[in-house]
């Protein structure tokens, strides 16, 4: 019973407070794992600046590396552009929520390392840039901090990925 009334309370006292979602201005640090199919776990870093109370820019770096079987180790990084529509203003979503939706140009590199010399995988879908569409969403639980998830996207974690986020 104490637990319960614990986690009421801790609930609610971050249902009060005052988050917000970065707006015009504002700048916000993204961090954490992702999912790629077969391509191990990768982990990502980005940052998103407001430039309109709905709208965010941002980059992103991604990498990941998976050991197969022998001597083959995957190795995969992407850095990209992205820019995103917030939907809180056009359907009236608290600004502890941010719900959000956009695309990604980003560039991928794959490259495997067999028996200790490394040579790249020149199949042509290898390496290369490309477009991608992504949709995701964060909840801030304090001013500052909030935890991200986000289907789609341009990079290595393109299958979903999940984090936290800053916001300065």
């Amino acid at each position: 019973m104490k637990k319960k009334i614990f986690l009421l309370g801790l609930f609610s006292f971050f249902g009060i407070m005052n988050a917000q979602r970065v707006q015009k201005g504002d700048a916000q640090i993204n961090a954490g794992i992702g999912l790629a199919n077969g391509w191990g776990m990768p982990v990502y870093a980005g940052l998103d600046y407001g430039v309109h109370k709905d709208i965010t820019v941002g980059i992103e770096g991604s990498f990941a590396t998976e050991k197969y079987s022998g001597d083959i180790k995957g190795r995969w990084f992407g850095v990209g552009v992205n820019g995103n529509y917030h939907f809180n203003t056009l359907l009236k979503i608290p600004n502890k929520f941010d719900v959000y939706a956009g695309v990604t140009l980003a560039y991928n590199s794959f490259s495997y390392q067999y028996r200790d010399s490394d040579y790249d995988y020149l199949d042509g879908d290898s390496s290369g840039v490309g477009f991608a569409g992504q949709i995701g969403g964060r909840y801030y639980f304090t001013d500052h901090f909030a935890v991200n998830v986000e289907v789609g996207g341009g990079s290595v974690a393109s299958g979903g990925k999940a984090g936290i986020s800053y916001k300065f």
